[in-house]
């Protein structure tokens, strides 16, 4: 399961700064392109799912993710495969009937705190925003522990669209 907050950020090079006064630790920095593809006799934007290829600096991965489950995060069923070849894997998707919908480029800067990913995402034409992720099993205390840092870092909002979806809608 994959249990995550987002919202949009408009400094976030400051929230770099205030999650370092906190104490957290740089993870990694990564270059992502995910290639999302629709289902040949589903409708993933009414099932709330999704299929994503995801190439991140050298590594590929497929991943499903499931509908959301929860109101106020992002809980949800996700299921990752690493793959070797980004090309074939989706040769081999579009054989089976997959067609890809949109490919969605980030950087994203990772720092650890407290149990929680901090991924500051910055998507040219969408905007900046950071995801806060649980890295745990107990899923009521990674939801109130990202409650707890989103309030004590006075982050607003909560948006739950993925960014698949954000972009979707403003084509």
């Amino acid at each position: 399961m994959e249990l995550e907050v987002k919202v949009p950020c408009e400094d976030l090079a400051d929230l770099e700064r205030r999650l370092r006064d906190m104490g957290a630790s740089h993870v990694q920095d990564l270059d992502q392109v995910d290639l999302y593809f629709s289902h040949p006799g589903r409708d993933f934007g009414s099932t709330d799912e999704a299929l994503r290829l995801r190439r991140e600096n050298e590594r590929t991965f497929i991943t499903y993710k499931g509908p959301k489950l929860d109101k106020d995060t992002k809980l949800r069923e996700e299921i990752e495969l690493g793959v070797d070849d980004l090309d074939r894997m989706s040769l081999i998707l579009d054989r089976l009937g997959f067609r890809p919908v949109i490919r969605i480029a980030k950087q994203r800067t990772v720092y650890g705190l407290q149990g929680i990913h901090f991924c500051l995402d910055r998507l040219p034409g969408l905007g900046d925003f950071v995801e806060m992720e649980w890295q745990g099993d107990d899923l009521e205390a990674g939801k109130k522990k990202i409650m707890e840092l989103k309030e004590k870092l006075k982050l607003v909002g909560n948006e739950r669209r993925s960014y698949l979806e954000l972009l979707m809608e403003k084509r």
